[in-house]
């Protein structure tokens, strides 16, 4: 039986016992039927039925009851007792619709505070992976700079033990220095003087007795006074040469590197841009350029075994540049220069020197294509070029 059938015969048996209770309550209008009315209202409700229904079943019954045989203020009554009947019929049905939309108000208002609630904690989820991501972001920049803080903290110690080892060259080369000196006046100058004052005397007594040769003695004595000369202007230069405050940096390098080659027998070839532009540079920073060639012509001299040199001052865009290259003996730059009993104090102290002035200095060196220094010193307000 299809549920169209059954519900047509539900509603058919409703309606024949609405029919029979409205009748009994027109007839008595007894409290009972109240509680019938009801009754049939929840049958209905069970049934599926809406109040509509129960209008509509309600309305057939009236019409059956009412209309037949009776007058119109008669139809009128009945009619009314009959409303207080359809009234309580539909109670059952109007108590559980009102039922379910104050549950439907609930639910809504339920609905409504769980959707704020879900804002609140989306926003809150929001916040929590933004101050995640912030954390992550300052744990990063922390990692970093604990990185960062301990290559300049090995930095420092690696450079603080250079600077002490430089300090400690840098006496003992001072010592051998002064050794040096101290040799070179004792041996040939105090030597030389000494050999002076004894010819002197000879030939004053000499003077007195014999008067030839006395011209050949005194151009001999006079040779040694020259050579005594030399070996001062010799001192003097490697201090400080004259020419390098007189006449300027590249005057002083050409006057060196020419003793150099006849001291050596390498090979310079020396290039530069406009003199006079580079005579405007600072006299600290034409003291640096000196002594770095200087250093380096020596420390090639000393060490390179080489046959050629090629010195450069360029021009740069925001500094002056010198290039000292060789074709001599290569070496291992950094094993050098970090080395706990270093011997090439020249490469410290060319560095110092350069780094005093804001520049930079960089060593190459291979097997094959000899050693190359490059120092670069920036302009100043003071240099003018």
């Amino acid at each position: 039986m299809s549920s169209a059938n059954t519900m047509t015969r539900k509603v058919t048996g409703l309606s024949r016992r609405y029919q029979a209770a409205l009748r009994k309550h027109l007839q008595q209008g007894t409290r009972a039927s109240h509680e019938l009315a009801q009754r049939l209202g929840r049958q209905a409700m069970a049934a599926g039925l809406e109040t509509l229904d129960v209008a509509r079943i309600h309305e057939r019954a009236l019409i059956t009851l009412v209309l037949p045989g009776y007058s119109a203020r008669t139809r009128d009554a009945m009619v009314r007792r009959a409303g207080k009947f359809f009234a309580e019929a539909i109670t059952p049905i109007e108590e559980t619709h009102r039922a379910m939309r104050e549950a439907t108000v609930r639910l809504n208002q339920m609905i409504e505070v769980s959707n704020r609630r879900g804002a609140d904690l989306a926003d809150s989820n929001r916040q929590l992976k933004q101050e995640i991501a912030q954390r992550k972001s300052v744990e990063e920049s922390l990692r970093n700079s604990e990185r960062h803080y301990s290559q300049l903290l090995e930095q420092s110690h690696l450079q603080h033990g250079q600077l002490r080892q430089l300090s400690r060259q840098l006496l003992l080369a001072q010592e051998e220095e002064r050794k040096r000196i101290s040799r070179e006046l004792h041996d040939e100058i105090a030597q030389t003087l000494t050999g002076i004052n004894v010819r002197l005397a000879a030939l004053k007594n000499e003077a007195l007795h014999n008067t030839k040769g006395l011209q050949n003695k005194i151009a001999s004595t006079q040779r040694m006074v020259e050579k005594s000369v030399d070996i001062v202007h010799r001192f003097a230069r490697d201090l400080r040469p004259a020419v390098l405050d007189d006449l300027g940096v590249i005057f002083a390098l050409h006057a060196f590197m020419k003793g150099f080659t006849k001291q050596t027998g390498i090979h310079i070839h020396f290039t530069t841009f406009t003199s006079g532009r580079i005579e405007r540079l600072t006299t600290v920073t034409r003291t640096v350029l000196y002594r770095v060639a200087q250093e380096a012509l020596t420390n090639v001299g000393r060490h390179a075994d080489a046959s050629r040199v090629d010195v450069r001052i360029q021009k740069l865009p925001r500094a002056v540049g010198l290039t000292i290259q060789d074709n001599g003996r290569s070496f291992q730059v950094e094993r050098v220069l970090h080395a706990k009993r270093n011997k090439r104090l020249g490469l410290l102290g060319m560095r110092e020197r350069v780094e005093m002035v804001g520049g930079s200095l960089r060593i190459e060196s291979a097997p094959g294509q000899g050693t190359t220094i490059h120092a670069e010193i920036p302009f100043t307000n003071d240099n003018g070029v």
